[in-house]
Formats: structure tokens, sequence, C-alpha cells
């Protein structure tokens, strides 16, 4: 475990640090869903940039939680990965 790891685990012990932090976990799952699928492609973020035409720095954004990619845009990205982007509804945790 790293120390980030551990220092979270403690984090998430206070019940409004948890509620915060799962609203913002869809917005952390896209983050690294863009670093994760730029990384096993292997293309850097100006070769995405050149072959969606969004800029670099929109990309670094995205990429830091900087910015808030429309689907269009997160279309873009996945295609200049030569991926496809794939959106699901899944029942709550608890239902």
């Amino acid at each position: 475990m790293t120390d980030f790891d551990a220092f979270l685990e403690e984090q998430l012990k206070d019940p409004e640090f948890r509620t915060e932090y799962e609203t913002l976990e869809p917005e952390f799952a896209i983050v690294q869903a863009i670093i994760d699928a730029r990384k096993q492609t292997g293309v850097t973020q100006q070769q995405l940039a050149e072959k969606t035409g969004i800029s670099q720095s929109d990309i670094s954004k995205f990429e830091t939680g900087g910015g808030n990619p429309s689907l269009r845009t997160l279309q873009r990205l996945a295609a200049g990965m030569g991926m496809v982007l794939h959106i699901e509804f899944r029942p709550a945790s608890g239902n």
C-alpha cells in the first residue's frame, strides 16, 4: 500500500469526505480512462492532438482533471486512439 493509499483510506473514514469522493468518482474514472487508453496505444498528447484537432493543452487539462470534455470530445479522443467510446449505466452500490 502506498502512502497515498493509506492516506486516502484514512480520509474515507470521514462520512463527509467519502460522500464528496464518491460524487467525484465518475470524473476521476473518465480522467483515468483517457490516460490509460492513451498509454495503451502508445500515443503522446501531441500526437493525439494532431489526430483529433484538439489542442495538446486541452488534452493535458482533461488528463489532470482541469477540463470537462463533452461527449463529442470524448468520441474524438477515442477515435484518435483507434478506439470507440463506451458508456454504461450500472445499478448503484447496494441495489
